[in-house]
């Protein structure tokens, strides 16, 4: 039987890549997406493909759904009950940069508010009705004897620790996102369930496009060790290994992908 994953923000950038690795590994697929519904169909025929090339059979389903709304976590989780049956792996990558860019002494709170509606509140309690709902499982596989070891995997980003003060609502949501780990770690170990959060660096995709310029001359600059920009892929690799369980023994675990941005060096 193959694990079933639900990847939020799949359509696009890190969440398509995610999608296409855990393909690889044989993974059953929801993939979420707001408006882009063209995108959606693509990644989820992607994936089916992708999955064929490593003789693996795959059922990748798409889904439409905006994470700050109670209504449609709740429709996240029915759709992947009913379309898949179970939950191996909630991967939650789904987020939103501020739409303007503003100096803290100027920035206003519409920005903010809906920066934590949707890169905290979302994750936060999508995990919780993700993780009622592995609970639910672990026991019933108990007595079925699958073998069932759920995991739970927030994307979050060097936002949560490096201050940009043209974005400062965007950091501060990171920094909030980031808790939800060691939260639900500490509450789900004794069910058997791994938390993880990535902590992508710079990575190529659409929404860093804008400012491809200025970080081509940092990271020529030595911004990172590893000279080059983060893709999508790298952030995929990094959810495929969980997903793998070659982490068993760890939770509550930063797992950066960012060319060892966060190392300090003399």
């Amino acid at each position: 039987m193959n694990q079933a994953a639900l990847v939020t923000g799949a359509s696009r950038g890190i969440g398509r890549g995610i999608a296409l690795e855990l393909a690889k590994l044989g993974c059953d697929l929801v993939v979420n997406f707001v408006g882009n519904a063209k995108a959606a169909r693509q990644t989820a025929a992607d994936c089916i493909a992708l999955a064929k090339t490593c003789r693996k059979k795959i059922r990748a389903e798409i889904v439409q759904a905006d994470i700050s709304k109670p209504a449609d976590r709740v429709k996240l989780i029915e759709f992947t009950r009913t379309k898949l049956g179970r939950l191996d792996l909630l991967v939650n990558n789904a987020g939103v940069a501020p739409d303007v860019r503003a100096d803290i002494l100027d920035a206003g709170e519409e920005s903010f508010d809906r920066l934590i509606a949707i890169n905290v509140k979302g994750p936060y309690f999508l995990t919780q009705l993700a993780a009622k709902w592995m609970i639910e499982q672990c026991g019933s596989t108990r007595e079925s004897a699958i073998e069932y070891r759920p995991k739970i995997i927030t994307i979050s980003s060097v936002s949560a620790y490096a201050a940009s003060t043209n974005r400062g609502d965007y950091c501060v949501a990171k920094a909030a996102l980031s808790m939800l780990t060691p939260l639900y770690a500490a509450r789900l170990a004794e069910f058997g369930i791994n938390v993880y959060e990535i902590r992508p660096g710079i990575i190529a995709t659409d929404m860093t496009g804008p400012v491809k310029e200025k970080y081509d001359k940092l990271i020529s600059e030595g911004l990172t060790p590893i000279k080059r920009w983060g893709t999508p892929e790298d952030v995929g690799k990094a959810v495929a290994a969980i997903a793998g369980d070659l982490l068993p023994f760890s939770t509550g675990e930063i797992i950066n992908v960012d060319g060892g941005f966060h190392l300090r060096r003399l």
